[in-house]
């Protein structure tokens, strides 16, 4: 599919750009043949001039007399044929290196270029284009006599041949290097979008699997309850016990699914509120001081004696926050200890040529910092790049022994990214685990 999805981005930027590339070089091509001609047509006109200043013109009874210099000028340039002719327009004189062209010996034109055909053989000149001038001599605002030049345009059409040839040649293989282009930049074009279909086949095969279990587990239980003794009220009642437990994980997945396709990229600014981070989280720890003390776990924290305002979602914010200390009681054994620090700081601009994908801010200003730091298991190295992706978890076994889906992690990391901030986390086998969430200060304070 994506091939050729990509074949036809090829194709769609191929065309016009080919189209364009044929356009230009059209107007190109013409702009050098009309340059090239008016400058050929300078020269001639030049020589032309030069040629009849040359010649003397006296009046007689029968009319002017043309006195032309015959001093072999017109064999000192590259003149095919010199003719002059008198005011009846009759050849009076002709130098000619083709004599017998029938086309040179008579008046082609009263005034002007024009280009003719030649069909002397005799010079390799079959069917040759020719160029050729008609200057009138004007004597007291009356035309006496005419010059017709005449010469071969052999050299510029030998011009035009080659740049047709270049062109010819070049125009292909440009348009290959353009596909190619095309091909590559169609790539890049498809890779966020091929890595979006795999991601989603892959939340999808994922999300499967994992309801997957718990409905054939909820058929085995009722089957297996519906096949039991009608006197035996034990075994049926364990097995809806089992159906509810498995609910209750089948109702947590999908709030969890339903979570992540909500709130996918920016939030509903009508649910922001103003949140002191301080009040927030005192409140918040507060939960889970029975579990640390099942769990034989000292909760530290460090909060300013100040206020910490954002803005954000509550409901949602604090589904983000919780996921993290969860983990956090999960993985720290007991005697371990957990500690919640929020500070903030300025942030200085980040070099352009420091920036990196995910970087934030580009400018100085004021952020929140939450630390959530344990003395529990620690995460792999190996690992850590890939702890925000849904449905990966670190150990398979361990945490569906504990219940997780490898949901937590990815929910917190879309929750933050929304209202702006971002997330990392450092790690050490055996020594425990820090994530730093980082948070734009309300603006209003």
């Amino acid at each position: 599919m994506f091939t050729r999805s990509r074949r036809r981005l090829t194709y769609l930027f191929t065309m016009p750009m080919g189209l364009i590339l044929f356009a230009f070089t059209f107007i190109v091509y013409y702009r050098q043949v009309q340059n090239q001609l008016l400058s050929f047509d300078k020269t001639l006109y030049s020589m032309a001039e030069e040629i009849s200043k040359s010649a003397d013109y006296h009046q007689t009874a029968q009319g002017w007399e043309i006195i032309y210099n015959n001093s072999n000028l017109w064999q000192k340039r590259d003149f095919i044929s010199i003719c002059w002719y008198n005011y009846n327009r009759n050849l009076v004189a002709n130098f000619s290196k083709l004599e017998t062209d029938s086309c040179l010996l008579k008046l082609n034109n009263i005034k002007g270029f024009k280009t003719i055909l030649s069909q002397e053989s005799e010079l390799k000149l079959q069917a040759h284009k020719l160029r050729q001038l008609t200057l009138p001599i004007a004597k007291d605002d009356e035309y006496i006599a005419y010059l017709q030049v005449t010469l071969s345009l052999k050299q510029i059409e030998n011009n035009f041949s080659q740049t047709r040839l270049f062109l010819s040649l070049g125009l292909p293989v440009t348009l290959g290097l353009i596909g190619i282009v095309g091909w590559f930049l169609g790539g890049l074009v498809m890779q966020p979008t091929e890595l979006a279909y795999k991601q989603l086949q892959r939340f999808t095969a994922d999300a499967s699997h994992e309801l997957r279990a718990p409905v054939a587990a909820i058929l085995s239980n009722a089957q297996v309850g519906l096949l039991a003794p009608e006197n035996n009220t034990q075994q049926p009642r364990q097995r809806l016990e089992n159906i509810v437990d498995i609910s209750k994980t089948m109702s947590s997945l999908i709030s969890n699914l339903l979570l992540l396709a909500r709130h996918e990229g920016r939030l509903n600014t009508e649910n922001l509120k103003k949140i002191d981070l301080v009040i927030f989280l005192q409140n918040l720890i507060q939960g889970y001081e029975s579990i640390a003390k099942d769990k034989e776990l000292d909760i530290i924290i460090d909060l300013p004696s100040t206020e910490v305002n954002i803005k954000a979602d509550p409901e949602i914010f604090k589904q983000a926050i919780k996921n993290l200390l969860d983990n956090a009681c999960k993985y720290t054994l007991a005697g371990g200890r957990i500690k919640i620090l929020l500070n903030t700081r300025w942030l200085k601009p980040t070099p352009f040529g420091l920036l990196r994908s995910g970087q934030i801010p580009m400018r100085a200003s004021r952020q929140a910092f939450i630390e959530i730091q344990d003395s529990g298991v620690g995460i792999p190295e190996k690992d850590l790049p890939h702890i925000f992706e849904r449905f990966y978890r670190v150990d398979t076994a361990r945490t569906r022994t504990s219940g997780g889906f490898g949901l937590g992690l990815a929910i917190s990391l879309q929750i933050i990214q929304a209202h702006g901030g971002q997330i990392t986390v450092n790690s050490t086998i055996g020594k425990g685990t820090t994530f730093q969430i980082c948070l734009p200060l309300k603006k209003s304070m």
